[in-house]
């Protein structure tokens, strides 16, 4: 006998198991006067691993209507099949009333305020929904025998954007629900069962029925109402969380082409320039990720550039040539330039079908050709919040005498619509002074309520840190060459530029347009902690729209490896930025939550870049991008892999 009480265990262990994992599908049960509802489970037609539900959002027709969770192509109904048993408690036959209600729940503000136990404000802009046709409220049941039995009940759903079918995001009257695309994250489940008399006036209010209805200047969270708020007090109304719940994670395919945007380039000028998967082809808008970025160049990036042609990462070029180059040339020889967007379509991006990945390239030079050329990708399909991981290998900035190569690498996240007349992606309300009007104005721009433009940002380049105060503001003593002698051409570095001189500034940064609404805004160096470890906020001034943190790290670390990654976790109330040689080993190297920063509550495209920044953007840069010669070859950067969850 003893031989097989081993084998005994564990098959009970099994049968255990099993029986576990049937009941976390399920919901507990609820009695109330008429009815008892039990065993709601919101994914009864998927897999799942102890109760949750993974899926990739689906691309493939998604730049036409937005996410649809699931799609068609991963359940053949295109929804989630959801089931639940009820049991009749009266004396006769009775038709029970129910609703499905899903939210968001990795990206959320809490349902109630903390302080006062009512709705939470906020709760508003929580992602949730329900029938996508949001005139139908509650449904009715079949006829439920008094029995003593219960008697199973099922019904479908799935998750659409703009599920509120707000007005805001229709145009010319279309709902175009990609202008509020589902969140990322996970998502739980909430069915609630009433009794006939709880549907009559003076009930359940008709703007918890039909969420598309504002309950005066704003919209109420059925998840509030039902758990927390009046709901749960009403008699005869059961409202049950399911035991299943689904986490949803986009993965966009550097390798599905890229399309090139008609407002940067028309057809009749630029298809000679398509190739292969990028171009402006029917198949191509439907099926690719990433359009190419074209960045936008103003006067203000304008360089007298030493005319040189130089591969500074591969060819022998030292701190001495630096300085030598910087004072030879006499005004009148220098090439006056502006960095340049990219001039061709799919000429400097190619999207690998094979290996899945995109390259991109800021192109070499010919002695004359004169140009520093920017390049980059932005994604197409835009979320609010996520964790946005980005694995990649983009150029390499320090040669081995540590001298910079002048380009920025930058992974970055701007809002999809940057038009201050469309209403559909406006930030949240300023309620202190309001925002600064635009991107580019200076202290005389007017402030407005909203705004449209949000950024936040990973910028990595040559340049020192601001904080703590003894380098702020950064004035360090880098004396500039005396041209008009020979002998002190070689002016050496300084030795606080030399303690780092391996090492490049990973800027991140928040682009809240100057909103004093935070109760702890500042300006200058300021220290916030996460986690233990603290993290020297800067900001110039009082009208100045962006705050930034920043750390050194080694070039040879994050550029050197055959890749990197990068992610920024953007939350309702923070931002976290990471890097690592893999996703589960991750650092933290910026922090900001709502307290110090305006947190942007709108949609948003990521960009992949390597660029050419006129260094008078970043006061103390040991190098001028002036004195940096043109690059004589190809500059490449691979995007591997791009996960937002």
């Amino acid at each position: 006998m003893k031989l097989y009480q081993p084998f005994l265990f564990l098959l009970l262990l099994i049968i255990s198991c099993s029986r576990s994992s049937k009941e976390e599908n399920r919901s507990k049960e609820i009695t109330a006067k008429s009815f008892t509802v039990k065993d709601f489970n919101a994914i009864t037609n998927f897999p799942n691993d102890k109760g949750l539900v993974s899926l990739d959002m689906d691309y493939s027709g998604a730049i036409y209507n937005g996410f649809i969770i699931p799609s068609f192509k991963q359940t053949k109904e295109g929804v989630f099949v959801c089931s639940f048993s009820v049991k009749n408690n009266g004396a006769s036959p009775a038709n029970f009333y129910y609703k499905i209600f899903y939210q968001n729940e990795s990206y959320k503000f809490n349902e109630s305020d903390s302080s006062s136990s009512k709705e939470n404000p906020f709760a508003s802009e929580n992602f949730y929904g329900s029938w996508e046709d949001t005139g139908i409220t509650f449904r009715q049941s079949a006829l439920v025998p008094a029995d003593g039995s219960f008697h199973a009940i099922t019904d479908s759903i799935r998750i659409v954007g703009n599920p509120r079918n707000e007005s805001k995001y229709f145009s010319q009257g279309k709902n175009d629900r990609w202008k509020r695309n589902p969140r990322v994250g996970k998502y739980s489940f909430l069915l609630v069962v009433a009794s006939g008399e709880n549907l009559t006036p003076g009930k359940i209010p008709e703007y918890v029925k039909n969420i598309n209805l504002k309950n005066g200047n704003t919209f109420s969270n059925p998840y509030y109402y039902f758990l927390s708020g009046e709901g749960k007090k009403m008699e005869d109304v059961a409202a049950l969380i399911s035991g299943t719940s689904l986490k949803a994670t986009a993965r966009p395919d550097p390798g599905a082409g890229i399309y090139i945007d008609p407002l940067n380039f028309s057809a009749e000028e630029s298809a000679k320039d398509f190739h292969d998967n990028c171009g402006q082809d029917s198949t191509v808008y439907s099926s690719a990720a990433f359009t190419q970025f074209v960045h936008n160049i103003n006067e203000t990036m304008r360089l007298e550039n030493i005319p040189v042609v130089k591969d500074v990462l591969n060819e022998p070029y030292s701190k001495t040539e630096y300085r030598w180059n910087e004072s030879f040339f006499k005004r009148e020889e220098l090439v006056s330039i502006t960095p340049l967007a990219t001039l061709k379509p799919c000429e400097t991006v190619y999207s690998d079908p094979v290996n899945k990945k995109i390259t991109i390239k800021n192109p070499g030079n010919k002695f004359g050709e004169w140009k520093k050329e920017s390049v980059g990708i932005i994604s197409r399909h835009g979320f609010t919040y996520g964790k946005w991981r980005v694995k990649c290998k983009l150029t390499e900035l320090l040669n081995k005498d540590n001298v910079w190569n002048g380009i920025t690498n930058a992974i970055w996240m701007i809002g999809q619509s940057g038009d201050e007349s469309e209403e559909w992606n406006q930030r949240r309300n300023c309620n202190k002074e309001g925002y600064m009007a635009t991107y580019w104005g200076g202290h005389d721009d007017k402030r407005v309520p909203s705004v449209a433009y949000s950024e936040i940002d990973f910028e990595i380049l040559k340049t020192p840190p601001y904080c703590p105060d003894q380098y702020y503001p950064p004035v360090f003593k880098n004396p500039r060459p005396n041209k008009n002698n020979l002998a002190d051409w070689n002016v050496q570095f300084p030795d606080d530029l030399d303690n780092f001189d391996d090492k490049l500034s990973v800027s991140c940064t928040n682009w809240d347009m100057a909103c004093w609404e935070p109760k702890n805004f500042g300006v200058g160096c300021n220290q916030i902690s996460y986690n233990g470890k603290t993290f020297e906020t800067h900001r110039w001034d009082h009208w100045y729209r962006a705050l930034s943190s920043r750390t050194l790290e080694m070039d040879d670390t994050l550029f050197g490896s055959p890749f990197y990654y990068f992610e920024i976790e953007w939350r309702p109330t923070e931002i976290i930025w990471r890097l690592g040689p893999s996703p589960d080993l991750m650092r933290v190297v910026g922090y900001m939550n709502e307290d110090v920063t305006s947190i942007p509550n709108n949609q948003m495209l990521l960009i992949i870049t390597q660029e050419w920044h006129n260094t008078n953007w970043w006061p103390g840069s040991p190098y001028q991008q002036q004195f940096i010669p043109f690059p004589k070859n190809d500059i490449v950067g691979e995007i591997l892999e791009v996960t937002i969850e």
